[in-house]
């Protein structure tokens, strides 16, 4: 079995993989504008030369930071290794804003499993948020 590897986001990532992958869930793939450094601003982990998923961190002028836009290959089906990864991915992201001097990680989730797998990193539920609101300027 491969182990799992994470590395920056390049700028071809967006394009290359997750684009498709956001497509393949059936999701509007978010333009490179609203994620974090232009599409760069995050993580992804691969299963030797396998893409498995991808993550995001925004900064923001305090001592916040939003770990979120998690994505993953639909296509991907190692379960014990996919989950795996997600968590490898989680906990990165919540390790570099740790180390980045923030106080607070932050993210708005939906999805039951992912839920679970912040609360095993130590992510305490907050409020329940019922309507996310966007304007496009």
């Amino acid at each position: 079995m491969e182990e799992l590897t994470i590395r920056p986001l390049t700028m071809e990532d967006y394009d290359a993989i997750l684009v498709e992958w956001w497509k393949e869930w059936e999701w509007t793939p978010p333009t490179r504008a609203f994620l974090p450094d232009d599409g760069t601003g995050g993580v992804i982990v691969y299963d030797g030369d396998t893409p498995i998923c991808a993550g995001f961190m925004y900064m923001t002028n305090s001592k916040v930071s939003w770990v979120d836009w998690i994505i993953s290959s639909r296509k991907y089906t190692k379960k014990p290794m996919r989950k795996e990864a997600i968590m490898l991915l989680v906990s990165t992201l919540t390790e570099i804003s740790k180390n980045l001097g923030n106080e607070y990680c932050y993210a708005l989730i939906k999805n039951k499993s992912l839920i679970d797998t912040y609360k095993e990193i130590g992510y305490v539920k907050g409020d329940e948020y019922v309507g996310e609101m966007i304007k496009i300027l």
